[in-house]
């Protein structure tokens, strides 16, 4: 038998580890708020961050591969490089800075292969084994090759001005053959090396063959005229990466929006169109070339 002595329950003393006290649905909304406020405002940061890395990068690039161009220059008796091959005269090919042409086509493997392109001009012997030198880092653009993204091999091209078509103006008549096809280093004097361009950036749905062409109508003074027949790149917030044939190189905001029109990725846009009072068709038509001078 039980005794009758009435036993009391006592309350066991509360330690301070057994609070766990949890946050409210207000504090939670508060953080996430919080943090992605914290993350809006450092994104724009770190992008820009990147750009400028690669802007750097870019322009590292350009140097080097205008030296290499400016080493195969002194080896050749002061010729230049043409800028292109010309296609009706397969022999200029071995001339040229580069030769074939890009697209997004994955059975033309020129668009992802450098052992047929790069590797074959005249100017690889003097870049150190350096792909890379050939393509700005921003430039992300790839072939799907049986079902394979392969990067393509080249973003930079080269001043047409500089070699034409195989020494040529390609057969385009008047709006080329006004201007100065410069063959020979010592020709720049007019108007000077540093105010030449060699090679630039171009966006990835403007780029084909190896030039660049600036269209010179207008120039000086018709800027109702201006006009394009290929578009520079813009992948550094709206710049573009310029060597010069001093060996200097620099990046160039552009100004007017209609030489910057929305990428078309995976394929080319329409680049030859008129641009009247562009300032950016001004600045290039000023570091390309000069009209061909009469004979006295």
């Amino acid at each position: 038998m039980r005794s009758g002595m009435n036993h009391t329950t006592q309350p066991r003393s509360v330690q301070a580890g057994d609070l766990h006290p949890a946050f409210t649905l207000v504090e939670l909304l508060v953080v996430i708020v919080i943090v992605g406020l914290l993350a809006a405002m450092l994104l724009p940061v770190l992008g820009k961050a990147r750009s400028k890395t690669q802007g750097i990068q870019c322009l590292n690039n350009h140097r080097q591969l205008a030296l290499a161009w400016r080493m195969y220059v002194d080896d050749n008796q002061d010729r230049l490089p043409y800028a292109s091959e010309d296609p009706r005269r397969p022999e200029t090919a071995a001339a040229a800075w580069i030769s074939g042409s890009l697209d997004f086509n994955p059975n033309n493997p020129a668009n992802w292969d450098p052992s047929l392109t790069i590797q074959r001009s005249p100017l690889w012997p003097y870049c150190g084994n350096q792909l890379t030198i050939w393509k700005c880092p921003a430039d992300q653009s790839f072939v799907l090759v049986n079902g394979v993204p392969r990067p393509r091999v080249r973003s930079m091209s080269m001043n047409v001005y500089l070699g034409g078509w195989g020494g040529t103006d390609g057969g385009w008549g008047a709006p080329i053959a006004a201007y100065r096809i410069y063959l020979k280093m010592s020709e720049l004097l007019d108007p000077g090396p540093s105010k030449v361009f060699v090679f630039l950036d171009m966006r990835e749905d403007s780029i084909d063959m190896g030039n660049f062409a600036v269209r010179m109508a207008g120039w000086p003074d018709r800027p109702e005229l201006y006009g394009f027949y290929d578009l520079p790149g813009y992948y550094h917030h709206q710049a573009c990466g310029f060597s010069f044939a001093d060996g200097h190189s620099e990046i160039r905001r552009w100004r007017d929006p209609r030489t910057t029109p929305p990428l078309v990725k995976g394929g080319l846009i329409y680049d030859t169109f008129a641009s009247p009072h562009n300032p950016d068709v001004a600045w290039l038509q000023e570091r390309a070339t000069r009209p061909v001078r009469s004979a006295p």
